[in-house]
């Protein structure tokens, strides 16, 4: 393959699918907080001689769910092979995975560039047992294996080397994660998602380095700007890069060599002949398609032209399920560009500054509603409608009743506030004269001195209204 940019990056995402049991046994997914290792295991998942996998259809649906969320082509057949290698990890020394035939190639995702990254394939497979190493990968003298993961469902999502710097393929992990979460087969409390990156640069001549096991939206970020640089570097010392593949130490910030690069060869895929052929017809394949909802670049279309939304508050909203779910509701009560303003913004920053997440949010969409009411109607100030956002956060209560209990209502009567703006240029004759000269600092001091007048309950708007008229 001819590349013309100076990185070339492809990445694999495994992604954990949420179903109740493993892919071919009935034990289940998720355990207990408290589980012991090896104990939610069975014959199959330990890889005993004689037990037989059975196929899980929901994580097949699942799976389809994905293919047709990113436009791929259906496989009318899955098909299952062992890829075959001798590692603690799989006690049977084989994965069952998807090589020849994958459910679904040549899909795409969009991301905020414009560009269309392809997906090359979608497979199904097995996860691995988990291997712990007490000291870390390097310094551990010895490692322990712990098989309950083993067997969990995963879909495998394979990008063509479509992106050209670590921006580019945090984004594209972003709009995956919407995809997935829209499509209600994740669940970010328990599954897991991690990335296998392969990199090379320019300088290189295009040699490839794979890092594995990245998991999270900045670590990738993080592991492709610091591979990028370390080739960069080794090649500039005089130094050469090699075909290999490389761990990711995400509490050191480095990638460190594992093992020379591996070639599919060297797995000695074969069909599993514990596993019959399914087939995927036409009708299984519009049963699925006909639960799909609506996506996140579906909603930024159509939040755009139903409620003329900003292209970027459109896509901020859509790009979080709760945000899009909450903003809907609030939207069919309240003008959808003050609640989008509201949710996208406020709301938000308020969430990430007391480090709450969706699933830890108390209020909902009848308190966000009631107290963008007050603002719609000018009965409250935005100061005191961001004070109330910031008290909602921590406890939930009564808008309408707290408003009315401390005297929130926002001060309208022109003459009052007409009286606090001549006391306020009175009392501050040389911040007067400054405004009235054009000082635009001079002019925020007053209207901040009677925003303190009128204890943050008089529109910033009209005070400057009102000012700018008596200093003339």
């Amino acid at each position: 393959m001819n590349f013309t940019t100076d990185i070339v990056i492809g990445i694999e995402i495994h992604v954990e699918l949420a179903t109740k049991t493993k892919l071919f046994c009935g034990c289940p997914r998720v355990g207990a907080p408290d589980e012991k290792p090896n104990t939610r295991t069975c014959e199959l998942c330990l890889g005993h001689p004689g037990s037989k996998p059975v196929l899980n259809r929901k994580a097949v649906e699942y799976a389809l769910r994905i293919c047709l969320a990113t436009g791929c082509e259906i496989s009318p057949e899955l098909i299952f092979s062992r890829k075959s290698y001798f590692y603690p990890d799989m006690s049977k020394n084989y994965q069952i995975s998807q090589y020849e035939v994958p459910l679904g190639k040549n899909g795409k995702i969009s991301i905020d560039s414009g560009k269309d990254v392809r997906i090359n394939r979608i497979h199904m497979e097995e996860d691995p047992a988990s291997l712990v190493h007490p000291s870390g990968m390097r310094e551990s003298s010895h490692v322990l294996v712990d098989y309950n993961r083993s067997g969990n469902p995963l879909c495998e999502i394979v990008t063509e080397p479509d992106l050209t710097s670590p921006d580019e393929a945090r984004d594209f992990m972003k709009k995956l994660s919407s995809i997935i979460t829209y499509l209600d087969i994740f669940d970010v409390n328990s599954c897991i998602i991690k990335a296998d990156a392969n990199i090379s640069i320019k300088e290189s001549d295009y040699t490839r380095v794979e890092v594995k096991n990245i998991t999270g939206f900045k670590e990738i970020e993080r592991a492709l700007n610091y591979e990028i640089e370390r080739q960069k570097q080794e090649v500039a010392n005089g130094g050469s890069i090699v075909l290999e593949t490389r761990g990711w130490d995400a509490d050191k910030g480095i990638s460190f060599r594992m093992r020379t690069k591996e070639s599919e060869d060297d797995y000695g895929y074969i069909i599993d002949p514990d596993l019959t052929v399914t087939n995927i017809s036409k009708e299984w394949i519009d049963e699925v398609k006909s639960t799909l909802p609506e996506l996140g670049h579906e909603k930024v279309t159509r939040y755009i032209k139903d409620h003329s939304l900003k292209e970027d508050d459109a896509k901020v909203i859509a790009a979080e399920k709760e945000l899009a779910t909450l903003f809907e509701k609030v939207a069919e009560e309240i003008n959808p560009i003050l609640a989008a303003k509201w949710l996208r913004r406020e709301l938000v920053r308020v969430m990430n500054y007391n480090d709450i997440g969706w699933n830890d949010l108390q209020i909902d969409e009848i308190h966000l509603t009631d107290l963008l009411r007050l603002v719609e109607a000018n009965k409250i100030t935005d100061k005191t409608a961001q004070k109330l956002m910031e008290q909602l956060i921590e406890e939930p209560f009564d808008v309408n009743v707290k408003v009315e209990e401390e005297g929130l209502l926002a001060v309208t009567d022109s003459g009052e506030i007409e009286k606090m703006c001549k006391e306020a240029v009175d009392s501050n004759p040389q911040a007067a004269e400054e405004s009235k000269g054009g000082s635009d600092k001079a002019l925020n001091f007053l209207i901040g001195q009677v925003m303190r007048l009128s204890k943050g309950k008089a529109d910033p708007k009209t005070i400057k209204e009102i000012i700018e008229s008596i200093i003339k």
